[in-house]
């Protein structure tokens, strides 16, 4: 269903001097608005300060014409050279194929074929076996295949003779299943027709493709024409032709590649030491990487352009939508001895997450509190996020922000949450901006892909980095600018949960997109199969971070201990928080033991997910628990995989109720360097509560104060 009104940018983040285009679909009736604004709080929650959007309309306003602009989910490849060149007067062509929904309607392997006169031919997979269609003609095996079951298939067809012929051969043979078999018939062919070859569907009138495939799809090939090798150019979006003719194809909304193919053995679990192995591509209906949608106007960041976290604010008669991006300073050129890391690796990742939650109850919040309308629930055509399933029920391996992205937006509900608001990512971080903004401090904004893109110094300038509320995904660039920022004598305060977990993968190849591979243990909505490790985008290996040799704790000093509903609760102070060295972080803090157990994100400080210190997995010999959460209901959160397995009572003298904690942690560095972690996912939800006058506030501005050497007093 296309949304009433929705867009996206063509960039997530700019500086002054470059440019933003916006691709906007409005269903009218006139045309739209977009003005500039700065998102300072993205919260619709009445019980807390609101939505908070300052004006820039000064800087961008303007009336464009609507137009309906709608995305294509699919997945193939297209060979557009094949327009070009004569056909053979007999074809003979075939594939190795991996069904995933054999029942479903037809689903095209291999076509040339023009959707208006018929011209041509397809390989098309039915539920009655696989067909060759030329023209109005079918010709069909009539046994169906089996799922997730490796066939060599095939068609030949003579324009000489009219002999149409198809056949399908399982490479392993089941007891008492009949699924092998060939069909033919005779009837007038016309092959030739000045159309591309198509590999996972095929040309349609009125998009550009239909009945793609699901499944995987291995070296398929035309003789005398081309034949493709899915094993070589692998983390691109090319496909080769080792044939004569060069027919060199490339890839539409991102199919899965390094996948297991046909002659995978087991022997070999990195696709880089046996391509050959890997020589299969994992096409689906509703893979989508780029809407291509037409640009509607553009923005170029004027200079003085505060830095910070801005949004297109889109007005259409009833109809509203905000998209944002990040404006940071230009290069070189600090303005804050304050910098905020937007987890934008996170926010893709989890982007267009379809939970299933969104019933009346929640439908009915959303419009009392005019929250963001879009919901990934009721709109599956613009993507979905890794956090899903494929319809074919395989793991979504990538995500790209080239599409309207539903939960990148300011006022969006993720959960209905009884007791706050139901925010996560870019909404929930913005609990974080709205406390800056109000306690009067300067701060920059740089993203996660700029970390990645530029390493360390960008932040070298900076006293001290701010994350927000999740920074889970990280690349092995930015564990080296945080490590070696920190290392050098930077100060960090990472203020949030489950952080620096996963390891994610970029391709400038494949612009736009991300990749992850769930292996391994986890916590997570699927699986990686057995072989299917490592990334196509870089070649390493995937999963945790964790697995590869770098938890979380060796860079925050606390680690993912435990996982549960969006309830929180308070923390209470321990007797480091009173000595001399480290009392100052709890100045002014008017709480003696428990603090915490108030907020617009499940109603406390500590909750959802939990970060605890632990040694054994590289928490400094120096960290200091200040502080940490107790009294979790064991019915609602649970000790992660990777934290039971080998769990020990006689070794760690903790029972697994123990583990469900979270530690608020202080460690000093070398060089004056420091870090100070919360351990948990909701706790910037309670820097706004009471008017920001609060605990937690307090100890946060302490923090921020000391580290940044920014010679404040307290605001309020």
């Amino acid at each position: 269903m296309t949304a009433q009104l929705i867009g996206y940018a063509d960039r997530i983040s700019v500086r002054a001097g470059e440019t933003v285009a916006f691709k906007v679909s409005s269903r009218g009736p006139g045309p739209f608005s977009a003005s500039l604004v700065r998102i300072i709080c993205g919260d619709p929650n009445p019980a807390g300060p609101g939505p908070i959007f300052e004006d820039h309309t000064d800087s961008f306003a303007g009336t464009f014409p609507s137009r309906v602009q709608h995305a294509r989910p699919g997945s193939y490849a297209i060979v557009d050279a094949a327009r070009e060149g004569g056909f053979p007067a007999a074809l003979s062509a075939e594939a190795q194929i991996w069904p995933t929904l054999p029942a479903d309607g037809p689903q095209t392997v291999l076509s040339r074929r023009d959707p208006e006169s018929g011209k041509g031919f397809a390989l098309v997979m039915t539920p009655e076996g696989m067909a060759l269609e030329v023209g109005d003609v079918r010709a069909v095996v009539g046994k169906p295949l089996r799922a997730h079951t490796w066939y060599r298939v095939w068609a030949s067809a003579d324009s000489a003779t009219g002999m149409l012929r198809v056949g399908q051969q399982p490479l392993k043979r089941a007891f008492a299943v009949d699924d092998e078999g060939e069909a033919s018939l005779s009837a007038p062919v016309m092959l030739d027709t000045a159309q591309p070859i198509l590999i996972g569907a095929e040309q349609a009138k009125d998009r550009p493709a239909q009945r793609c495939f699901n499944g995987k799809i291995e070296a398929p090939r035309i003789a005398g024409v081309a034949a493709w090798d899915f094993s070589r150019r692998m983390d691109s979006l090319e496909i080769e032709d080792t044939g004569p003719n060069g027919l060199h194809g490339r890839l539409v909304n991102l199919p899965t590649r390094a996948m297991k193919g046909a002659a995978w053995t087991g022997a070999e679990r990195d696709w880089k030491q046996a391509p050959h192995h890997y020589a299969a591509i994992h096409f689906h209906d509703d893979d989508l990487h780029d809407c291509a949608w037409e640009d509607s106007f553009k923005f170029t960041v004027p200079d003085g352009l505060k830095s910070g976290v801005y949004g297109m604010a889109l007005a259409c008669d009833t109809h509203r939508d905000i998209i944002p991006f990040f404006v940071r300073p230009a290069k070189g050129e600090p303005t804050a001895k304050v910098v905020y890391l937007a987890s934008t690796f996170t926010y893709q990742v989890y982007t267009n997450f379809a939970r299933g939650l969104f019933n009346d109850a929640f439908r009915l919040r959303v419009a009392q509190w005019k929250a963001s309308p879009n919901n990934p629930d009721d709109h599956k055509d613009y993507g979905l996020s890794t956090y899903n399933i494929h319809r074919d029920g395989s793991g979504v391996a990538y995500s790209s922000r080239l599409r309207p992205l539903l939960t990148w937006r300011p006022n969006f509900l993720a959960l209905f949450d009884t007791r706050g608001s139901g925010l996560r990512h870019i909404p929930a971080d913005s609990h974080l901006t709205a406390w800056l903004d109000k306690m009067g401090v300067d701060f920059d904004v740089i993203t996660d892909h700029d970390l990645h893109a530029e390493g360390v110094e960008l932040l070298r300038p900076y006293k001290v980095v701010l994350t927000g509320a999740h920074p889970e995904y990280h690349t092995a660039n930015t564990l080296d600018a945080l490590q070696g920022y920190i290392d050098d004598g930077g100060r960090l305060m990472y203020l949030g949960g489950n952080g620096f977990y996963w390891r994610v993968a970029l391709n400038d190849k494949v612009p736009g997109a991300i990749e992850v591979r769930r292996t391994e243990g986890g916590i997570r909505t699927w699986a990686a199969e057995p072989g299917e490790y490592y990334h196509a985008f870089d070649g390493a290996y995937g999963g945790l971070w964790r697995r590869s040799d770098r938890p979380p704790q060796q860079l925050c000093g606390i680690g993912f201990t435990s996982q549960g509903t969006f309830w929180g609760d308070a923390y209470r102070r321990g007797p480091a928080s009173r000595d001399n060295t480290h009392a100052w972080v709890f100045e002014g803090v008017k709480s003696d033991d428990v603090f915490g157990d108030y907020g617009l994100s499940g109603g406390g400080a500590a909750g959802f997910e939990l970060d605890r210190l632990d040694k054994r997995q590289g928490s400094p010999l120096n960290a200091v628990v200040l502080a940490s959460s107790g009294g979790h209901d064991r019915k609602n959160f649970v000790v992660v995989h990777e934290e039971r397995l080998g769990f020990d009572t006689t070794i760690t003298g903790e029972t697994l109720d123990q583990l469900i904690r979270a530690d608020m942690t202080y460690i000093e560095k070398p060089k004056g360097g420091a870090v100070f972690s919360v351990g948990s996912i909701t706790y910037c939800g309670s820097l706004p509560a009471k008017g920001f006058d609060n605990d937690v506030s307090r100890l946060t501005f302490n923090v921020l104060n000391r580290f940044g050497e920014l010679n404040r007093t307290w605001p309020l």
